[in-house]
């Protein structure tokens, strides 16, 4: 029983390091994936003076 937790905390452990990993590296090699949609918006603008 000690080894399946001892498993399952190293899957876990193992999962959150590839996790970061993506993060920092992903832009990198995956620079589409990460890119912020971008489109031009132009709304008029009405300024009240007094």
């Amino acid at each position: 029983m000690w080894r399946l937790i001892k498993l399952l905390l190293f899957l876990v452990v193992l999962a959150a390091v590839a996790l970061v990993a993506y993060a920092y590296i992903g832009p990198v090699f995956f620079p589409a994936d990460f890119a912020a949609p971008s489109e031009v918006v132009t709304k008029p603008v009405t300024l009240g003076v007094d």
